[in-house]
């Protein structure tokens, strides 16, 4: 018997495979869509085989602004230059998604699980990260000018050439590494260096270990 809260869950996922699979439909034909689906299905066996894996519609770039894909089953998915602009993607599974080149700007990701996901090159400006979860994740090049980092993972994260100008509440990314390319918020400048120790020629990593008060940013 399947219960509410999975019915919920599988819409969800529903959502985010109608979205790119029919990108040009209406947003609320898709929510329409799914919720049907999820609503009519009595064996959940169906519905946990719904995810998301490494497909999109042949594309040059995959149009997702402004859709609705809360808590959706992305993991590893392509969404290589996608346009996910203003994007609701709270509590969404992009574990090992191919992020690289998205433009994720006023995106919401708060919640999100972005473990090992790939973001190389792309722009998170002004994008919502509360309590996302970038353990490990490739942001090598990747802007994220005035992001909300409030309580986001950034733990052995990849952070070369990273740009982080006036992030919100950025705590010092243990175990990131980082390089000259790589721009920190003004206040946590001194830290990143101070505990900070090259690991090959031009490469830094962010020591562990009690961190000075000045490790976190407020801003």
């Amino acid at each position: 018997m399947v219960t509410d809260a999975q019915r919920a869950e599988h819409a969800a996922r529903l959502r985010g495979l109608l979205y790119l699979a029919c990108p040009d439909a209406p947003a609320t034909a898709i929510t329409a869509t799914a919720e049907a689906i999820a609503e009519n299905a009595e064996e959940t066996p169906f519905l946990q085989a719904i995810q998301l894996r490494s497909t999109k519609p042949p594309l040059d770039e995959l149009n997702l602004r402004g859709a609705d894909l809360r808590g959706a089953g992305l993991a590893n998915a392509d969404l290589n230059g996608a346009d996910l602009r203003g994007t609701d993607l709270a509590n969404a599974d992009l574990r090992g998604a191919d992020l690289n080149g998205a433009h994720l700007n006023g995106a919401d990701l708060r919640g999100a699980r972005l473990t090992t996901a790939h973001l190389n090159g792309a722009h998170l400006t002004d994008a919502q990260l509360y309590r996302a979860i970038l353990y490990r994740a490739i942001l090598n090049g990747t802007d994220l000018t005035r992001a909300d980092l409030t309580d986001a993972d950034l733990t052995d994260a990849d952070l070369k050439g990273a740009r982080l100008t006036g992030v919100v509440n950025m705590h010092l990314p243990v175990g990131a590494t980082w390089d000259s390319r790589t721009r920190w918020p003004a206040d946590l400048v001194s830290v990143v260096i101070e505990w900070s120790d090259e690991v090959s020629p031009g490469v830094y990593r962010v020591r562990g270990g009690q961190r000075p008060d000045r490790s976190t940013v407020r801003v």
